[in-house]
């Protein structure tokens, strides 16, 4: 069912989430965009403006490396700015009062952590921008650390322990995902019985396939989106609006 307003909306997902057990949030970048980070698809996104280097090229490449990074850095005052929005402060609230086990994500810009889930309680399904890691042996690193060694040497750097690349501890396009993370969110959207899809396009899969699979387990679905999704006819409820005036209603709750 699509909401016909906003008000209409709210109080119908109010009702749901008052009614609900356990809920699972599933979030994609329309959720921080009112933070200031851009979003990916729509226009002005950052792949409208930059093509993503595929993790083949990232290995592969040098130069693909050295640009990788650029980028990253070219966004880094972008991401140091952004503090938790709306959206992200009532599902905090949420998750304070206990109705949200845990909260899977696309996102890797570490708000919801920001906002007060515990780390261990944000499944991210694409990683995390906010520090590094080898892609042999697994070690971190500060993006403090990278950058000063891309600064002194001219290129990105390679891990002080095996030399094999550092990147962003970011899932690109081609890299194989966490499976850690997609086993405790398939739990997740399993044994849940409302599941709210917050600022996602629903077209990235395998993390698109959650909502439905939560739905077949027999929860409550619903799709908070500016635009239309590929699931909003599965959906219990479809909210078209802006994410923030949706979810704010629900902060401190």
């Amino acid at each position: 069912m699509i909401a016909s307003d906003l008000r209409s909306g709210v109080e119908r997902l109010g009702d749901m989430i008052a009614a609900a057990k356990t809920i699972v949030p599933f979030t994609g970048a329309g959720i921080s965009t009112e933070c200031g980070i851009p979003d990916f698809r729509s226009p002005g996104g950052l792949w409208t403006r930059n093509r993503p280097i595929p993790f083949d090229e990232f290995v592969a490449s040098q130069d693909a490396r050295d640009e990788s990074w650029r980028r990253r850095f070219a966004m880094e005052t972008t991401f140091a700015a952004a503090r938790p929005g709306r959206g992200h402060r009532a599902l905090a609230s949420l998750y304070r009062a206990g109705k949200i086990p845990a909260i899977i994500t696309q996102n890797i810009d570490n708000l919801h952590q920001a906002s007060g889930f515990a780390p261990d309680h944000v499944i991210e399904l694409h990683g995390n921008t906010t520090y590094a890691r080898c892609i042999g042996c697994g070690q971190t690193y500060q993006l403090d650390w990278v950058k000063s060694r891309f600064e002194v040497d001219g290129a990105a750097p390679d891990c002080t322990v095996c030399d094999e690349p550092v990147k962003t501890a970011t899932v690109s396009f081609g890299q194989a995902m966490p499976e850690d993370a997609m086993q405790r969110a398939t739990e997740l959207s399993q044994t849940c019985d409302l599941f709210i899809a917050i600022g996602s396009s629903l077209v990235v899969w395998p993390a698109a396939g959650f909502p439905m699979m939560a739905k077949n387990c027999g929860a409550r679905l619903v799709i908070i989106n500016r635009e239309p999704t590929e699931q909003d006819d599965i959906a219990d409820l479809v909210i078209r609006h802006d994410i923030g005036e949706a979810l704010g209603p629900f902060v401190g709750n």
